[in-house]
């Protein structure tokens, strides 16, 4: 029997199934589109999103298909008049290895997320729409076209007009701007050097007429355009060709349009996340602006806590460990949406104010100090990658020890003598928060830090960490038990 139903293979769906499947979840996911999205829309990768792959298994190959963000040249017509990077290229440090913000194009990001899935047995369903459902105390009943299925839950990882939220009843509370549009395009060009983003802006007055960032791993760019409004526009070669123009790219020549779409300032978020046994993430619990880079990035990290925990209870956690879903996610969600909003509502006045990013968009600040699952100091930050030494004198990174579906106890005193099999522990000469134990979650936050062993047990013993034996793949990536 599938236990869990995904509704959208985005990247929330995708590693929300990743983080069930290598923990040994039955689960489905099903796509209403009848192929893989093949446009770049999210294409700015957070440092803490590569954090999050690079436990999953995907980050050398998602850095190897990106790249960093290039400079920005902004023109008034045809004459450069500013010149800028998004944020800082910084060097990885110990603590931070991948501290820079990644350009992919979704489609790229969404493919490897597939593999990896495959890997695991499991392969995407597209189109199959999820039409309706019922629920009671057992479980879901999900109406799939002609089909009907029983699950024991139900992701709704379905979109910003997901079906799941809409069946809830889940006031998505916000605004739609529809006055401020614009079009999003990959398009194919001759003439243009891919060296930086060109952004144009009207001669005197400065307002924003059109950027186009060259897409790594591609020969296309994206192009954006904002539109007046009411109106209605072509998506066509030639009319793309005469914004090129009129904004000022004449030398640029419009071969092809690969994929196109007109976006609209969309900011809303749900009021809960969970009904039952149905729960929502990504861009149906929340949705952003594309300022900032925020949308994407947060929905990963939805789907992220939410498996570890979906897996537990359904093998044998107490179900209120649900709860701490929304408690943790939907207060991240509220502080990133007003960031993103910020950054939007400033792009509106100022193009050169727009491209300025600070620490704030990383998202390595998210906490979860408030959650009941942060025990004592320093938990609920995120668990910093470092490097700490064994008590047999062996240097162990730290990243290479919380890789993989478990908790992971790093002990420097004598550790209880019986703990689940789902909590690696680690002898260490010191804790890197400096407490005789630290506690790291599956998500890699620290969920307890304390002086004595009986707190370990105690904490362990209130979440409950049953665990089923993860999935272990072979070297032609094939799920094996």
């Amino acid at each position: 029997m599938t236990e869990v139903l995904i509704a959208g293979a985005g990247p929330t769906g995708l590693v929300a199934a990743i983080e069930l499947a290598r923990r040994g979840v039955a689960v489905r996911v099903i796509d209403k589109s009848p192929q893989p999205f093949h446009g770049s829309r999210g294409k700015g990768l957070q440092p803490r999103t590569l954090e999050v792959f690079d436990d999953l298994g995907v980050v050398e190959e998602v850095l190897a298909l990106g790249g960093p963000y290039l400079p920005i040249r902004v023109y008034a017509g045809r004459v450069p008049v500013w010149r800028a990077r998004i944020g800082k290229i910084t060097a990885p440090t110990a603590q931070t290895p991948y501290p820079n913000l990644l350009m992919i194009p979704q489609n790229h990001t969404e493919r490897v997320l597939r593999d990896r899935l495959t890997g695991l047995g499991v392969e995407v369903e597209f189109g199959v729409a999820l039409t309706d459902f019922t629920q009671d105390a057992e479980g879901v009943t999900a109406r799939l076209g002609d089909e009907t299925t029983r699950v024991r839950y139900l992701v709704g990882a379905d979109g910003a007009h997901s079906v799941v939220r809409k069946r809830l009843g889940i006031p998505f509370e916000g605004q739609t701007r529809e006055a401020e549009r614009m079009i999003v395009a990959d398009v194919r060009l001759s003439g243009v050097d891919r060296d930086v983003w060109r952004a144009y802006v009207k001669p005197l007055r400065r307002r924003f007429m059109l950027a186009m960032a060259p897409l790594p791993g591609t020969e296309l760019f994206q192009l954006i355009a904002p539109l007046r409004p009411g109106e209605t526009p072509e998506l066509t070669r030639e009319a793309i060709q005469r914004r090129l123009a009129d904004a000022g790219a004449r030398s640029a020549r419009v071969a092809e349009v690969a994929w196109s779409s007109v976006w609209r300032a969309n900011i809303r978020m749900a009021r809960r996340y969970r009904d039952g046994r149905a729960l929502i993430a990504g861009d149906a619990a929340h949705v952003h602006s594309p300022a900032g880079g925020q949308g994407l990035n947060t929905g990963v990290q939805d789907a992220y806590n939410l498996g570890w925990k979906l897996a537990a209870v359904l093998a044998g956690a107490d179900e209120e460990l649900l709860e701490t879903y929304e408690a943790e996610r939907l207060p991240v969600a509220a502080v990133v949406l007003g960031l993103s909003t910020r950054l939007h509502d400033t792009a509106a006045t100022s193009v050169t104010k727009a491209f300025k990013r600070g620490a704030d968009t990383d998202q390595l600040g998210i906490h979860y100090r408030y959650s009941p699952l942060s025990v004592g100091e320093r938990a609920g930050d995120r668990a910093a990658d470092g490097v700490v030494t064994s008590v047999d004198g062996e240097r162990l990174r730290l990243f290479d020890l919380y890789r993989g579906p478990h908790w992971t106890l790093l002990a420097a005193a004598e550790p209880p003598a019986e703990l689940d099999p789902g909590v690696r522990v680690h002898r260490v000469r010191a804790s890197p928060t400096g407490d005789a134990f630290t506690l790291v979650r599956p998500d890699g936050y620290i969920g307890l830090t304390c002086r004595d062993a009986r707190q370990v047990s105690e904490y362990l013993r209130r979440i409950t960490v049953p665990t089923r034996p993860a999935i272990r793949e072979s070297a032609a990536g094939r799920s094996t038990e």
